[in-house]
């Protein structure tokens, strides 16, 4: 894909959603990491519904901690492996209170050095919670950036290196939630909504044949 392609599809992206976010409901860099790590094979939703209920009575690492680890599973066993999650989260909140004052870092290696945090939870914290212009790759990206053919890649790692080679600055902190809200609602994995997708001219996937 040449690069007056990406910039129109960039640019129809952004015109149809100027102000992008993550569907993940929060309020602090800390409800949002939570959040994320929660999220691990699970929906946004399910995890809105578990933290609508959690984050009232305990937002804080300080206040999970407190909470406890029983406590915590019952606020989020309808998330699917609740029971690690809320084993990471409590060792996570551990972490962020005896390194960090209670506080999330601002600092991508400090943030994988927390328990569950990979590169992709990391890159999502660092720009959602505090505008840094990091892609976080995740099936959706991956998926839309290779078959559009707007960042291919064999791997989510190379997708990221190449998405951020190819995105103009202007478009870098918001290019990830564009894309996965992209993924998730019209260039879904089964049977992309070509017919309602506002960038299908500029689409360079090509569909199986019908035998």
């Amino acid at each position: 894909m040449n690069k007056e392609k990406r910039l129109e599809i960039l640019t129809r992206l952004r015109d149809n959603n100027p102000h992008p976010t993550t569907e993940l409901n929060f309020t602090t860099p800390f409800e949002l990491l939570a959040a994320v790590l929660l999220s691990a094979q699970a929906t946004d939703v399910s995890v809105n519904k578990a933290t609508d209920k959690l984050y009232p009575v305990a937002n804080t690492p300080q206040a999970i901690l407190d909470l406890g680890v029983e406590k915590l599973k019952g606020y989020i066993k309808t998330i699917g492996l609740f029971n690690s999650k809320a084993e990471n989260l409590i060792k996570t909140c551990q972490m962020l209170v005896d390194l960090h004052g209670g506080e999330v870092p601002e600092s991508r290696e400090a943030l994988e050095a927390l328990p569950g945090v990979g590169r992709k939870t990391a890159n999502v914290v660092l720009n959602t919670a505090f505008g840094w212009p990091t892609i976080a790759v995740d099936t959706h990206i991956y998926r839309v950036s290779n078959r559009t053919k707007f960042a291919m890649g064999k791997n989510v790692d190379l997708v990221e290196q190449k998405l951020l080679k190819v995105v103009p600055k202007e478009f870098k902190v918001d290019v990830h939630h564009w894309l996965i809200l992209h993924g998730r609602y019209t260039c879904v994995a089964r049977k992309p909504r070509c017919g309602s997708c506002i960038i299908e001219d500029l689409c360079e996937f090509s569909p199986p044949k019908k035998k």
